[in-house]
Order: C-alpha cells, then sequence, then structure tokens
C-alpha cells in the first residue's frame, strides 16, 4: 500500500489538487473533513473546545462558529496550540480509522490529504509527499480575495503555518501552483503517472492483497508441513 502525503499552504490550491486526485478514482482521507467532524456539535472535542474558549466562539444555533474560532487561534500561538492539543488525538485516530477501511477494501493508493503533515510528524508515513506550493505574494493576495480578509488577519494566517518554502524543501514532489487552472491540471497529470506507478514489493505486503498472499502462504506451509510428518 502507497500513502501519500499531500500537503501545501492555506490558499495554495491543495483542496483543488485533493479534488483531482478524487476525480482520477484515488481515495483520499482528508484531515480537514475529521477536523470538522471532531467539533459537531455536542460531540465531546465540542465540549472540550467550548470549555477552553468559551462561549464566544459559538453562533446563535450551537455551532461551533469556525471563522471566529480560526481569528482568535490563527492571532495567538499558545491558543493555536491548545486547540491542536485538544483535536489532535480525534484526527490522528480518525485517519488511522479512515486508512484501515480503505486497506479493507484493498485500495493500494491513498492520497492523505493533511495540513499540518510536517506539524504533526505524519510525514514519516508517506511516501511519496506532494507539496502544492505558490509564491508568498500570491498566496496573500489569493486567501483576501476568497476570505474577503484584511491584509493582516491574512498574514496571520498564512505566518501562523509552517512557510510553504520549508514544506518545498521536504517534498518528494512540488506542484507549482502560481500559474493558470491549465498548467495547473497539466503539472497534476505527471505527478498523477508518479502516483499511480506500479508498488513496491514493500509497498505491495503492506496491501491487503499482500497481506492475503503472506497469509496464504502460511497456511500452505502449515498444511504442508502437517501432511509432510503425517
Amino acid at each position: 500500500m502507497r500513502l501519500v502525503g499531500l500537503t501545501g499552504g492555506i490558499a495554495s490550491g491543495k483542496s483543488t489538487v485533493s479534488s483531482m486526485f478524487k476525480h482520477n478514482h484515488i481515495p483520499v482521507v482528508d484531515a480537514d473533513i475529521i477536523a470538522r467532524d471532531a467539533l459537531k456539535k455536542n460531540s465531546g472535542e465540542y465540549k472540550k473546545v467550548v470549555a477552553a474558549f468559551g462561549p464566544d466562539i459559538l453562533q446563535d444555533d450551537g455551532r461551533v462558529d469556525r471563522l471566529k474560532l480560526g481569528r482568535i487561534v490563527f492571532s495567538d500561538a499558545s491558543k493555536r496550540q491548545l486547540l491542536n492539543r485538544l483535536l489532535a488525538p480525534y484526527i490522528s485516530s480518525g485517519i488511522f480509522l479512515e486508512i484501515l477501511k480503505l486497506w479493507l477494501k484493498g485500495h493500494k493508493v491513498i492520497i492523505l490529504d493533511i495540513p499540518l503533515l510536517f506539524e504533526a510528524k505524519m510525514d514519516k508515513w508517506t511516501k511519496p509527499i506532494v507539496v502544492v506550493w505558490v509564491d508568498p505574494e500570491t498566496q496573500l493576495q489569493r486567501l483576501m480575495e476568497r476570505d474577503n480578509s484584511t491584509e493582516e488577519d491574512a498574514r496571520n494566517r498564512i505566518n501562523a503555518q509552517m512557510s510553504l518554502d520549508l514544506k518545498k524543501s521536504q517534498a518528494d514532489i512540488v506542484i507549482d501552483n502560481t500559474g493558470s487552472r491549465q498548467d495547473l491540471q497539466e503539472r497534476f497529470s505527471e505527478v498523477l503517472s508518479q502516483v499511480k506507478r506500479p508498488l513496491t514489493w514493500t509497498e505491495f505486503w503492506l496491501s491487503r492483497d499482500g497481506a492475503l498472499t503472506a497469509l496464504l502462504g502460511v497456511i500452505i506451509g502449515v498444511l504442508a508441513g502437517k501432511k509432510f510428518f503425517w
């Protein structure tokens, strides 16, 4: 089984690339979706977050206002670390569970879409690592346009994350998304062929089919041994 790490920065286009993988029938485990599930009203994590940050982060219907919570944690490193500590166990177990489900279905290539791939030390479990990169100015402008935010808010969100240039230096594959959608599609096609290349023997033995093959080999060996000694 091949676990492909996909990461980037806010407004880099990572979600677009993630959707492209899905469109090409490659399953994606999305950490952001798992994190949203963690904050569902009245869940255990919801109660912990509300207790830590207060009722001001709630909308009128009682749901967490993600934009308001985001402004708080992106402007205060200690509160950001607190939120990560509260949600990390749920997100990590959720990612593992989704991988297990896909493994049982026999998928040989799985994309792990994780914004904090390096920060959470999950990069050591993935190969290759794909980073969606844009230059700082493009990132800033896209974020301000996307969220209709001020430059100060946008810079706070960007600066709260590991820099894209540092992520780029640790990547196996870099997708430069500073150009047009057509440019991105062309680059993605190249990356797709790399991701879908035949599994190595190590990756094969980690897949469901590899595990079943190994198990079958053990069973045959045991039965052959019994026959030999009877």
